[in-house]
């Protein structure tokens, strides 16, 4: 199935499509139609349920809206750009990157530095995909992706949508570990809307500019906390590390989770949630044959990440960004504890109090005073560091600082050195952070063109989507034979009585029964219930189902029952067409 069949299978049966199309459409953002908006929501819920349920996890709903102080803080404000170049003829931007990964060989064109970026548009001679005029020797620019806002009227203050959901975590995290009683680990997940002012969105849901983010950031103590590797041990992983990029090969690693920590291939705890990701996008109907997790290279890793691995999907032989799993270190928290008024350390008690020795510096201010004026403050609180993370420096007669890029010089004697015995009960943690960050649209996207089959049904050709049952936005079909003679009657009793038990039906009595099975098939509803004669005499319908047509006769009584244990696995449709054993 190509991109431009699943857009116009999406509009047509009402999954997803441009918004605003009245007034000629929107780039880069979507509605969901009623098909869409439940597969959505199914798919968040089968999230919840394997990466916060399972997990011992605990979720917030945080504002899309924050102040800029926070953006600030978290390296968003300078580091959060993509490359932009702009059609000197047309004036149309274009995301630089983009431009050479779609027109050469080049793959990962995101992780180059701008100057080789323009000197590949001038080599490759790339033009302006809008009108053709030459790109060579045009500028390539760094294009913040935040969109900005202002927060109340009058003298206002600056705010901006948020570029993720994480921030909306890590800006409580004081709170967050109260509720948790200040023990790590502990997790904390979000599902809900992010912002990016993307210079090209393209391929539909893939890059829009509104999107749904489904975050959990796991807080960890680093020298302590390890992942449970048992509950994944087994799972194979297909990876494509940096390594192998780097030498221009698609030459994968198969290893199971616990070989990979083994052999230092990932980080433990990334790879535990790889193993766990694996296992949630199987779940939703993900083909495994087009699937894999690329390590990010060096130059294209976010500036938070010590380490990321993508979980990436193929269509037609080009692979997408699916969720992206990083290893963060403590670097959100120290920023947020460095720039706020509030402490983003955990406080860990020993089991028996401790006896250390601690390095104090009281430096003689009548001294710092005079010799370094107005920064004699900040020279202090320079010596105090020093002494906490060096004391060798303060064994010369003279101790050297810096502040602000200038150095200065404290006689030894006039910084009051020493060391003390101190008792102590505890320690301040900074936790390190460990997040898995799925796109939800992506996986929506993911999981509708991996389930589009095309077949042959009684000489006909068939175009179904093979949904999983547990995220397939109808579940059920009911349709009277006719309407007549209390089949259409009968066949609305069915359909009030499986939706006040949870299940969402569709009801159809529009066309021959063939065409509406067809619909169904198409619009990926996994069984469809038929009322006919028989069933008025006999209490029973015919149950079928999408992927095998086959059809098996049960009482209508057992439907509600039947039907759940078919959407949780617990029965398949091939165990209710078996024979009976043998008494």
């Amino acid at each position: 199935m190509s991109r431009n069949d699943l857009v116009e299978l999406a509009k047509r049966r009402g999954y997803f499509f441009q918004s605003a199309g009245a007034y000629g459409g929107v780039s880069g953002f979507y509605t969901y139609g009623p098909q869409g908006a439940t597969l959505k929501q199914n798919v968040e819920n089968t999230w919840r349920e394997r990466f916060q349920v399972r997990e011992g996890h605990r979720e917030i709903d945080a504002p899309t809206v924050m102040p800029e102080p926070v953006f600030e803080a978290s390296g968003h404000l300078d580091t959060f750009d993509d490359m932009l170049v702009e059609c000197p003829e047309c004036g149309e931007s274009h995301r630089a990157d983009h431009l050479i990964e779609d027109n050469t060989d080049i793959e990962e064109a995101e992780a180059l530095p701008i100057d080789e970026v323009e000197a590949l548009i001038a080599d490759h001679d790339l033009v302006c995909p809008n009108c053709g005029t030459e790109l060579a020797g045009e500028s390539v620019d760094d294009f913040n992706l935040m969109f900005e806002t202002n927060i109340g009227p009058g003298d206002s203050s600056p705010g901006y949508l948020r570029p993720e959901t994480a921030q909306g975590i890590f800006v409580e995290f004081p709170q967050l570990a109260e509720y948790a009683r200040n023990q790590l680990p502990f997790g904390i997940t979000q599902i809900g809307k992010a912002y990016r002012n993307e210079i090209s969105p393209r391929n539909s849901l893939i890059r829009t500019r509104e999107f749904t983010q489904a975050e959990l950031e796991h807080f960890i103590d680093p020298n302590e906390d390890e992942p449970d590797i048992e509950k994944v041990a087994d799972v194979e992983l297909k990876l494509y590390p940096a390594d192998a990029q780097e030498e221009d090969g698609t030459e994968y690693v198969y290893k199971t989770v616990e070989e990979a920590v083994e052999e230092g291939v990932v980080h433990e705890w990334v790879a535990y949630y790889l193993g766990v990701g694996k296992q949630w996008y199987e779940s939703i109907g993900v083909d495994m044959d087009r699937f894999r997790f690329r390590q990010h290279l060096a130059g294209e890793r976010a500036h938070y990440a010590a380490d990321c691995w993508d979980a990436e999907g193929e269509i037609d032989g080009d692979w997408y960004e699916l969720a992206g799993f990083a290893y963060r270190s403590d670097y959100d928290l120290s920023k947020h504890d460095e720039y706020s008024d509030d402490d983003f350390t955990v406080f860990k008690q020993y089991d028996e109090p401790k006896v250390v020795e601690r390095a104090t510096v009281e430096p003689d201010m009548s001294y710092l005073g005079p010799e370094f004026g107005g920064d004699a403050g900040a020279v202090a609180d320079e010596l105090e560091k020093l002494a906490e993370r060096d004391r060798a420096a303060f064994d010369s007669e003279e101790v050297t600082v810096e502040v602000d890029g200038d150095e200065y010089a404290v006689p030894t004697e006039k910084t009051g050195f020493g060391v003390e015995e101190q008792k102590e009960t505890g320690e301040h943690v900074m936790p390190h952070v460990v997040e898995p960050s799925i796109g939800v649209d992506r996986a929506v996207y993911t999981t509708l063109i991996h389930a589009y089959e095309e077949d042959e049904v009684e000489g006909e050709s068939r175009k179904r989507l093979a949904l999983e049952p547990e995220v397939a936005p109808t579940f059920v079909g009911v349709f009277p034979l006719m309407e007549k003679d209390g089949m259409g009657e009968t066949a609305r009793e069915i359909t009030d009585d499986l939706r006040a038990a949870g299940f969402d039906v569709t009801y159809d009595d529009s066309g021959n029964i063939g065409r509406r099975y067809r619909r169904q098939d198409e619009v990926g509803t996994p069984f469809c219930v038929t009322v006919d004669y028989e069933s008025l005499e006999e209490e029973t319908v015919t149950l079928r189902e999408r992927d095998s047509t086959e059809q098996v006769r049960v009482p209508i009584a057992d439907l509600p029952d039947l039907l759940g244990d078919l959407r949780t696995g617990e029965t398949t449709f091939a165990e209710l067409d078996a024979p009976a054993p043998e008494q």
